[in-house]
């Protein structure tokens, strides 16, 4: 990572209906157009568990569980260092609507169809992980 970048740190939720992940298309920025798993920036005085409820309630309007850990990811971008915890999560109330600027798209993908969608950089090392692990 380089030490001359500001390190960001966010969190991103797994959130599986059947055999299928959520995923949302990046609505803005350098990464516009690419998929991720949905999320944002910790605030100060928060866990990472509380932030990543907030964030799904703010951007795709539900009420979420977390569940458990399932990885952290470093990732070193152009202009910034990523710090990403991840959690395994579930819908307790509401059906992930994404808001426009946000996201451009919504979409349950299966394993094999995560493969070929255009993420991140930072969630393919997210997707990796979920094919040897869940």
């Amino acid at each position: 990572m380089n030490p001359n970048n500001k390190t960001i740190r966010v969190v991103a939720a797994i959130i599986r209906k059947g055999d299928k992940i959520f995923s949302a298309q990046r609505g803005y920025g350098d990464l516009k157009g690419k998929w991720e798993f949905p999320g944002g920036k910790i605030e100060e005085g928060e866990t990472p568990e509380e932030a990543i409820i907030r964030e799904i309630k703010e951007e795709l309007g539900t009420d979420i569980a977390v569940d458990s850990f399932f990885m952290n990811v470093k990732h070193e971008y152009p202009t910034f260092n990523l710090d990403m915890d991840v959690f395994l999560c579930h819908i307790l109330k509401g059906r992930l609507e994404v808001e426009e600027g946000i996201h451009l798209a919504e979409a349950y993908f299966t394993k094999e169809e995560m493969l070929k969608q255009d993420y991140c950089p930072a969630d393919r090392k997210v997707v990796a992980e979920i094919l040897s692990r869940l």
